[in-house]
């Protein structure tokens, strides 16, 4: 079974100019409400959600990466708190269900068609 990772960057903070401690950064929280979600939902076993220190783009958080071995990698960015995990979780059945990964811009829930800001291609 193929995993396919959705990386939370939990160093992401954009609900103030000030930045609070590790555990109040607003993506250490949508890292622990879309795991909280997941739980509830009963997501497939082949999705693993994973914390990541950075992904490098911190004037666009929060920032999130979905990706597996043989699909295209997305960046997603300017995701909110509140919002953002039912989106995500929706976007990564989307991303399963899909053999080669590339998921078209109509079938993106309408609430990430604005954040995905990069499609990387797979290294195979």
């Amino acid at each position: 079974m193929t995993k396919h990772t959705l990386f939370i960057c939990t160093s992401c903070h954009r609900s103030s100019k000030e930045v609070p401690e590790k555990d109040h950064r607003d993506g250490k929280i949508l890292f622990t409400k879309i795991t909280d979600l997941s739980r509830e939902q009963s997501i497939s076993p082949e999705i693993e959600i994973r914390p990541i220190g950075c992904l490098w783009a911190c004037e666009r958080g929060c920032v999130a990466a979905i990706s597996s071995p043989e699909k295209p990698t997305y960046l997603i960015v300017d995701l909110p708190v509140d919002e953002s995990p039912a989106a995500l979780l929706e976007l990564m059945q989307l991303y399963i269900n899909k053999d080669n990964g590339a998921i078209p811009w109509k079938q993106l829930p309408q609430f990430l068609q604005s954040a995905i800001f990069a499609q990387i291609p797979p290294q195979n």
